[in-house]
């Protein structure tokens, strides 16, 4: 064997995460390895499989440094629900993420109530699979660096960094490649921690889910909140469908254990690159501004909904809007409109506005990027309150 080969075989056995598969599917272990064998070879990944819940916890015992569990729900002996429940008895440091048929969101719902991180659905997207893995694995990282340092925080400024660490680990870093469209999204925390997130959702038919959202309130309880909605966003978005049914959805769910009073502004929409349309629901958010191929633009309408998880059983609207091609959509959280400078001045949706007159064609992350490089230099020295995230969707030329 060449040095070469044999350094490749000493990553490989011991690799950098080690994740565990459990399906009762026997074809499902062969295209794991074919389809991750980058991974597996690069030392980056090692996995293990099993059948069922109870081989699953056997093999937990006996490996315990498997980062990872990602189990099918519907399994024999031990289905993978149940599986969620015994995880943590065994090894309270492992991540679960959960395979469910599409639309199964009662389910999912369970499986997010028992511990389950994320969830993928059936049949599985590979280049999705990786985007779960890739952010399990880093909120598992700041996790981890948390508990290392909580013996050794001493003010309340190192707690705060730590929670936006894993804050920022759960928000997309990596858009998904459509056909007619790109899109971009980033979040600058402030020095505490705050709620804002904003998420990019694969759906059928090609369609893509898109959100932004601001917590009320500041610090560690709003992170957490923020966290929860996030989780249950994207379950409402797979299993439900129609935008303002998923605002609604999440808003029950939120108001059912909601002691500390707190609420979420959301826009989220559905945009099917087929037809350019965009179609969405706003619960009490900034409505995004749609920026034309001349420089033009305008708010999209607002449709009569309040934040979530302020009032229990609330009926949102909905409404849609054709884009055209060389179109911009700019969602974003009032920490960019609201920004102040030492003058006590706002930045003001005019100011945003201004930034697109000269028609310039932008790809999605300039755009982006171009927003909060604006906010920064108009605050310049005064400090940041809010957190400042924006989220761009272009639309392709003809």
């Amino acid at each position: 064997m060449s040095d070469r080969s044999s350094a490749r075989a000493a990553r490989a056995a011991n690799p950098d995460y080690k994740i565990l598969v459990v399906d009762d599917e026997p074809d499902l272990e062969r295209l794991i390895r074919q389809r991750m064998r980058r991974h597996i070879r690069s030392g980056r990944y090692g996995f293990e499989f099993a059948g069922n819940g109870i081989e699953a916890l056997e093999k937990l015992v006996e490996l315990p440094d498997i980062d990872i569990v990602l189990s099918d729900i519907n399994m024999p002996k031990m289905d993978g629900l149940t599986l969620l429940q015994q995880i943590p008895e065994v090894n309270s440091d492992i991540r679960s993420v959960i395979v469910s048929a599409y639309g199964d969101m009662e389910n999912i719902r369970t499986a997010m109530n028992r511990g389950a991180f994320d969830f993928v659905t059936k049949p599985i997207d590979f280049a999705d699979l990786q985007v779960t893995i890739d952010r399990t694995l880093r909120h598992l990282d700041e996790w981890r660096a948390a508990l290392a340092s909580r013996d050794k925080l001493v003010a309340l400024q190192n707690e705060l960094d730590v929670a936006t660490k894993i804050q920022q680990s759960i928000l997309p870093d990596t858009f998904p490649h459509v056909d007619g469209c790109e899109i971009f999204g980033c979040m600058e925390a402030a020095r505490n921690v705050g709620g804002d997130f904003f998420d990019v959702i694969r759906l059928d038919r090609g369609c893509l889910g898109l959100a932004v959202a601001d917590v009320s309130d500041k610090g560690v309880p709003a992170a957490l909140f923020m966290m929860s909605s996030r989780t249950l966003l994207k379950g409402a978005a797979v299993g439900v469908g129609d935008p303002a049914l998923v605002l609604a959805e999440v808003n029950d769910l939120l108001n059912e254990t909601n002691d500390a009073a707190m609420f979420v502004t959301v826009f989220y929409g559905v945009y099917d690159p087929s037809t350019r349309v965009l179609t969405f629901s706003n619960g009490g958010h900034n409505p995004p501004l749609v920026v034309h191929a001349d420089g033009s633009s305008e708010e999209l309408e607002l449709t009569g909904g309040i934040a979530l998880g302020a009032v229990p059983h609330f009926e949102y609207g909905q409404a849609s809007v054709q884009l055209q091609p060389g179109d911009l959509v700019v969602f974003f959280t009032d920490g960019v409109t609201e920004a102040i400078n030492l003058a006590n001045e706002e930045f003001g949706l005019e100011t945003l506005q201004a930034l697109f007159e000269d028609g310039e064609a932008r790809s999605a992350r300039e755009a982006a990027e171009m927003i909060l490089q604006a906010v920064r230099e108009f605050a310049g020295e005064a400090p940041q309150f809010d957190d400042l995230t924006c989220m761009t969707l272009r639309v392709a030329d003809e």
